[in-house]
């Protein structure tokens, strides 16, 4: 069983930077592809960006250019660097974990981190 905990979330003006990191325990955080995921109000949750446990990145094209997704696997985390925030960016954002060899889907989930960007 994998815990997922996000932080790195607040409040950030157009334009602005954020980094979330996702700490990982109770599992082998290498044998994961670790997805970011966002869900803004009445919308619903849509997959960010990944990074597969080969280490292949891939991006959504709402984000691409000014998200990058890295890991580190011997601090068991992931991490989403965020620039050029816009005010659509605005969502909770979460990370999950899928297993290499496993259900092939993102069984363990995170609490969430909220990230607003302000116009």
């Amino acid at each position: 069983q994998v815990q997922l905990v996000e932080s790195g979330g607040g409040l950030v003006q157009t334009g602005g930077s954020l980094r979330l990191s996702c700490a990982a325990s109770g599992g082998t955080f290498s044998m994961y592809t670790m997805g970011w995921f966002r869900q803004a109000p009445g919308k619903e949750r849509e997959i960010v960006a990944a990074n597969s446990w080969s280490g292949l990145s891939s991006y959504a094209d709402s984000v691409k250019g000014r998200f990058s997704v890295t890991r580190d696997n011997a601090k068991n985390t992931v991490y989403l660097q965020m620039n050029s925030l816009k005010p659509e960016d605005t969502a909770v954002y979460y990370c999950a974990a899928n297993k290499r060899g496993g259900t092939g889907k993102y069984d363990y989930w995170g609490q969430g981190t909220q990230v607003t960007v302000s116009s």
